[in-house]
């Protein structure tokens, strides 16, 4: 845990620079306003949840609940050291020459033709979710059981193996999709990507009810309470890391695939 707050807290800069780059490359002028969403948003939820679930806890009178003064750190951390992180990153990334588009384009959007309902967005999300999920659901399993049963956990070799299958596999996997979204005339690739690209955190929600109606078996409202707000902010984080994957890998199919059209 103390690694991963360290390492949440020195990667602001490069989220700053990231969503700032980004959001200028489309046009955008209010970069402060994207700064500040990226500072506050997402770990604004996390840290709330995880306040209110620790206020739950501690009426339990549970020695596993953080302690007040460690709370206090997280906040002098994020405040002082992260948000300052996402600042300067975004002013950099902001002020970073955009890459050039490979083709010249109208200002003027290109009607979509009307999709068969086996594109939608649902859809698409459901099915490309499937192999992702089938590449780490096994090492799922056996990091539920360490969490949640007190089992040993001890192949951190084999995880980060598995880690890196995931994010080849999203990532081939949003190509795929984006090729397919390109050759039906929908130009709207960008959320698609991100979308399908994070559906992974849609099976793992879903895989941890199934995990607590078969392992679990807890008839306590409190753990029942913290079980699926934590699997939630899990599946929520995998949802952001494998959406962030199928977005940027998508975004450099475009360009090379684009950048190979000759004009005469």
């Amino acid at each position: 845990m103390t690694w991963f707050l360290l390492l949440f807290v020195g990667m602001g800069m490069s989220a700053g620079h990231v969503a700032a780059s980004m959001y200028r490359m489309f046009n955008g002028r209010d970069w402060r306003t994207v700064i500040i969403y990226t500072a506050l948003f997402v770990p604004g939820i996390f840290f709330s949840v995880s306040f209110l679930l620790n206020l739950v806890v501690w009426a339990e009178g549970s020695v596993r609940a953080i302690p007040f003064g460690s709370m206090v750190v997280v906040i002098l951390l994020w405040f002082l050291v992260s948000v300052p992180l996402v600042c300067v990153g975004g002013y950099m990334g902001y002020k970073k020459k955009v890459p050039d588009a490979p083709v010249s384009i109208g200002k003027t959007p290109r009607p979509i033709p009307p999709q068969p309902f086996y594109w939608s967005l649902p859809v698409a999300c459901l099915v490309s979710g499937i192999l992702p999920f089938s590449a780490v659901f096994v090492e799922l399993f056996f990091i539920y059981s360490s969490i949640w049963l007190g089992q040993y956990y001890y192949v951190f070799g084999f995880l980060m193996l598995t880690f890196v299958i995931l994010v080849a596999t999203c990532a081939e996997v949003a190509i795929v999709f984006c090729y397919f979204q390109l050759c039906n005339e929908d130009h709207h690739w960008w959320w698609r990507s991100f979308c399908t690209g994070g559906s992974l955190g849609v099976y793992v929600f879903f895989y941890s009810i199934y995990f607590f109606f078969n392992q679990l078996q807890t008839i306590y409202i409190t753990t029942t309470v913290l079980y699926f707000s934590y699997t939630a902010m899990i599946s929520g984080v995998l949802f952001l890391i494998t959406g962030t994957v199928g977005y940027h890998v998508c975004f450099w199919f475009n360009m090379k695939i684009y950048s190979s059209i000759k004009v005469d």
